[in-house]
C-alpha cells in the first residue's frame, strides 16, 4: 500500500489525532492534492450524516487509497467499533483500496473471514464483501493499531454505495416495525411507552399474552426480554423481532405460549445511541449495562424504567418473574451462545443449565459448549448479574450472545455467515424454547386452527 502523506486532507479537523473527531462526515468531497477545480467523476464523496450513521474523518493516501476512521461513541471516546457511511460521484471500474484504521478493539471476526456489508441504490439488498478481498493486520502507520483494508470496485456511475459493520437495523425501521405491529389490531399485542431517552425517543414496552393473562387478581408466569442496549449490536434487534413475530403469530405453538405465559419485551434499551450510530454507549457517553446497580433517572432514564418495571413485578405476589433475557451480539466469536450466573446453590446452578441445552437441541446455530455461567466483577453492573442477585430461585437471568458473523454447524468446521432471516431464525427458537422448558407440547395437538380476533378494551395496569 501507499506511503502516507503527512498532510493528506481531513475532513473538519485540525489534527490527525483520531481521538478528536468530533463528528460524522457530511458529504465530504475528497480532492487530489493539489487540485483546485469543479470535483469530477471518481473524486469521491462520503457521507454519514444519517440515522445510525458513523464515519469520522477520511484521509486520501494516493489516488486509489484511503484511511477512514470511526467517529468515537458520543461523550466516550474509547469505544470504535460500528461504521456505517455512504460513497458516491464514483467512476465505473473505479478501484480503490479502505482502511479502517482505528479501531478500539484489537481481537475481531475479520481475523476468521467476517467482511463488511455493502448495498447500492440498485441492489437495495445487503450482502458480505467476498472475505479474500478484506485483511486484518497490525498497521506501523497508525500507533500499531489494528486496520481492517478492503478491496472494492465501483461498478456503476450513478449508484451511491452504503458499507457497514453489521447489518443496520435504525431506530425509525423499528417504530416502523411496531407501527405495523400495532394496526393489525391483535387483542393479544399490547404495546405502551415505558419511558423516554434523553433526546425524548420512546422506551417501547411491549406485553404478549392472552387477554385473560392479564385480568386484574389472576396469577402470571412472566418472560422479560430486552434488546440493544449496545446500540451496536444490531443483531440482536434481529434476534428480538423473530422473537416477536414468532409469538403474535398464528402458530400453534405461539398460541400456546400466549395462554400460559406473559411475554414482557422491550427491544430497543439505548434508543438515542442506536440513532446516533454509537457502538456501545448512551449519548452521554455511559455503557447502560454497566449501571443496573443504580441508575439515574436522568441519565439512564431507559434503564431506570425497565429496573422499576421489573422490581415492581418481583414484589407482586400474583406475578412469578421466571425469566429475564439480554439479547447482545459479539465480536469475537462464533454462533449464538449463553452467559449465566453462578450460585452457591448446586440444584439452582443446574436447573439454569437446562433452558440453553434445550435451545441447542431446537437452534442448529446454538452453541451449548459455548455457554459459560460466571460471576466476573467487570460484569457486575450488567442486567444478568444484578437481576440474578435480585430475583429468588425460581427466576432465570441469561445474556443471550449472537455472533455478528457467523455460525458452525456441529459436526463441521465451515462457517456458515448470519443473515438477517437466520438472526430472526434464532428469535423464533428462542421463543419455542419456552414450549418444551415448560411441558407444554402436549397441548400444541389440541389446538384448531383459530379465527383472528380484534382487540377489545380491557382496562390494564402495569404488572
Amino acid at each position: 500500500m501507499a506511503e502516507r502523506s503527512q498532510t493528506a486532507p481531513e475532513a473538519g479537523n485540525d489534527t490527525g489525532n483520531e481521538d478528536a473527531i468530533g463528528g460524522n462526515v457530511n458529504k465530504y468531497i475528497v480532492l487530489p492534492n493539489g487540485y483546485s477545480g469543479q470535483p469530477k467523476k471518481g473524486h469521491l464523496t462520503f457521507d454519514a450524516c444519517f440515522e445510525s450513521g458513523n464515519l469520522g474523518r477520511v484521509e486520501q493516501v494516493s489516488d486509489f487509497e484511503y484511511d477512514l476512521f470511526i467517529r468515537p461513541d458520543t461523550c466516550n471516546p474509547r469505544f470504535r467499533v460500528w461504521f456505517n457511511f455512504t460513497v458516491e460521484n464514483v467512476k465505473e471500474l473505479q478501484r480503490v483500496i479502505f482502511n479502517i484504521v482505528n479501531f478500539s478493539k484489537t481481537k475481531s471476526l475479520y481475523r476468521d473471514g467476517m467482511a463488511p456489508m455493502v448495498k447500492s441504490t440498485s441492489r437495495p439488498k445487503w450482502q458480505r464483501l467476498p472475505p479474500k478481498n478484506v485483511y486484518y493486520y497490525r498497521c506501523p502507520d497508525h500507533r500499531k493499531n489494528y486496520v481492517m483494508s478492503f478491496a472494492f470496485c465501483f461498478d456503476r456511475e450513478d449508484d451511491i454505495y452504503q458499507f457497514a459493520y453489521c447489518y443496520p437495523y435504525t431506530y425509525t425501521r423499528f417504530q416502523h416495525y411496531l407501527d405495523s405491529l400495532q394496526k393489525k389490531n391483535m387483542d393479544y399485542f399490547f404495546r405502551e411507552q415505558l419511558g423516554q431517552s434523553v433526546q425524548q425517543r420512546q422506551l417501547d414496552l411491549l406485553t404478549i399474552t392472552s387477554p385473560e393473562n392479564l385480568r386484574e387478581g389472576s396469577e402470571k408466569k412472566v418472560i422479560f426480554i430486552t434488546g440493544r442496549v449496545h446500540p451496536g449490536e444490531t443483531p440482536s434487534s434481529f434476534v428480538c423481532q423473530g422473537i416477536i413475530d414468532f409469538l403474535v403469530s398464528q402458530h400453534p405453538i405461539a398460541r400456546v405460549l400466549r395462554e400460559h405465559l406473559v411475554f414482557k419485551i422491550a427491544p430497543m434499551l439505548n434508543p438515542d445511541g442506536v440513532y446516533l450510530g454509537n457502538y456501545r454507549c448512551s449519548l452521554m457517553g455511559f455503557d447502560l449495562n454497566r449501571h443496573w446497580l443504580d441508575p439515574s433517572p436522568w441519565a439512564h432514564p431507559t434503564l431506570h424504567g425497565v429496573k422499576q418495571l421489573i422490581i415492581k413485578m418481583y414484589n407482586d405476589p400474583k406475578t412469578s418473574l421466571e425469566f429475564y433475557i439480554d439479547i447482545h451480539a459479539h465480536s469475537t466469536m462464533m454462533n449464538g451462545f449463553m452467559y449465566g450466573n453462578i450460585f452457591e446453590d448446586e440444584e439452582r446452578f443446574q436447573r439454569q443449565s437446562i433452558f440453553p441445552k434445550l435451545l441447542c437441541q431446537n437452534a442448529e446455530d446454538f452453541s451449548y459448549t459455548s455457554t459459560s455461567f460466571n460471576r466476573d466483577a467487570v460484569k457486575a453492573g450488567t442486567g444478568r448479574r444484578f437481576l440474578g442477585g435480585l430475583l429468588d430461585h425460581s427466576s432465570y437471568c441469561y445474556t443471550l450472545e449472537v455472533s455478528f458473523y457467523s455460525y458452525i454447524i456441529g459436526g463441521t468446521t465451515a462457517a456458515v455467515p448470519y443473515t438477517e432471516e437466520a438472526y430472526m431464525k434464532l428469535g423464533r427458537n428462542v421463543a419455542r424454547t419456552f414450549l418444551d422448558y415448560y411441558r407444554l407440547n402436549s397441548l400444541v395437538e389440541k389446538i384448531a386452527v383459530p379465527m383472528p380476533r380484534l382487540r377489545f378494551r380491557l382496562q390494564r395496569t402495569h404488572l
